[in-house]
């Protein structure tokens, strides 16, 4: 049996980020912050059915594709950045930290959809009302994670932050699996707690200063089982690697 999420009201989203670090929203409560209809947020979903392989997972599996394209919104205007690669330090990861991947760019047509701007706009205004007005430097991850091989990794490098201000994720689709429970943990403290996002376009919020978050791994229960998900990271000064 999945254990439910916390689920809350959109409008209670940013006093709760600064309150404890996360919050948790229904797919209508995700629109509704979006300033969209939830049909506008489906209309994305078949994007995740044209991903390419990620060549760059080093525990050797071959169950994760992705698209990302990186962007910047300051106040009301979003502008896409030229493609680059995705980079993090080893300190926040481990297992991929320190690569320059590259990893091929969000279609053309889903990152000038109303659904997508709608997104990436609003989260902009909740990562600007927790932690102060600025331009924030926006990196978009289209994840699929299969159990063609057996078993798929969410998160392969385990519980972890992502050194920026704001984590979005996004459960887009999940078909024919089991796994892939979230676990979100104080950074600082012993708290933390264990849900499964199940409903299309729900949205798990996350101060990525305050609390560390992980996914576990999913195992088939019907043939081409998968897990779709959307993150966004805000971050404030510039991208991660320049």
């Amino acid at each position: 049996m999945l254990l439910a999420p916390p689920s809350t009201p959109p409008e209670q989203a940013s006093d709760l980020l600064r309150q404890r670090g996360y919050a948790v929203l229904d797919a209508r409560g995700t629109a509704s912050l979006a300033g969209c209809s939830l049909a506008d947020l489906l209309a994305l979903n078949a994007s995740w059915d044209d991903l390419a392989p990620d060549q760059y997972l080093k525990d050797g599996g071959r169950y994760r594709r992705r698209r990302h394209s990186s962007y910047v919104v300051d106040g009301v205007h979003l502008e896409q950045a030229p493609h680059r690669a995705h980079w993090q330090p080893v300190e926040y990861n481990a297992l991929h930290g320190g690569m320059q991947r590259w990893f091929e760019p969000v279609q053309p047509q889903v990152s000038s959809s109303k659904g997508w701007q709608a997104l990436l706009l609003s989260l902009a205004r909740v990562a600007s009302e927790v932690k102060g007005a600025r331009p924030w430097y926006v990196e978009a991850h289209q994840f699929r994670i299969d159990t063609a091989d057996g078993i798929g990794r969410p998160t392969p490098e385990g519980a972890h932050r992502d050194g920026v201000d704001l984590v979005a994720v996004f459960l887009v689709a999940r078909e024919g699996i089991k796994g892939g429970e979230t676990r979100v943990f104080e950074a600082e403290g012993p708290n933390g707690l264990r849900f499964t996002l199940a409903e299309p376009w729900s949205l798990l919020l996350l101060d990525d200063e305050r609390v560390i978050h992980e996914s576990t791994p999913i195992q088939p229960t019907a043939e081409g089982g998968h897990r779709d998900t959307l993150v966004l990271t805000y971050r404030a000064g510039g991208f991660q690697g320049g």
